[in-house]
């Protein structure tokens, strides 16, 4: 991973939209359905709209029915980083960038194989890179 990155919220304010900030750095969700990557079938690699570091490629992504892009699996399990989630009174595990803390959105056991995992993740939190699907 790459150096961590560290900013005010005036600075993250600066770089991103309302949405993005509210989601990202708020720790807030957008509606389901809503997103623009929830359906796109566009190869390439997903990327942390706060840093660009590379997150999820549309090779592990699937159609979960649930209205945000889902993912098998992140291109490397070093990307990102999880923690429990006990807010509005539930208990889930959240998934942040490992490089900037930007929230993500949240992961369950109940993907795929061979994971077994789906990645549910805001649209808004993500910059898909369709050049690049495989390598930086």
């Amino acid at each position: 991973m790459k150096d961590k990155i560290s900013k005010t919220n005036d600075e993250w304010l600066d770089q991103l939209s309302v949405e993005q900030f509210q989601v990202c750095r708020d720790k807030g969700t957008e509606r389901p359905f809503s997103g623009k990557y929830h359906d796109s079938k566009e190869p390439g690699v997903y990327r942390c709209v706060c840093c660009g570091e590379r997150l999820f490629s549309s090779q592990t992504k699937f159609e979960s029915g649930t209205g945000w892009p889902s993912f098998a699996a992140p291109v490397d399990a070093e990307q990102i980083r999880t923690q429990e989630d006990h807010s509005h009174g539930m208990q889930r595990i959240e998934v942040l960038c490992a490089r900037c803390d930007a929230h993500l959105g949240h992961v369950f056991p109940d993907g795929p194989q061979p994971t077994g995992l789906r990645y549910c993740i805001n649209s808004v939190s993500l910059d898909l890179d369709p050049e690049k699907s495989k390598q930086d």
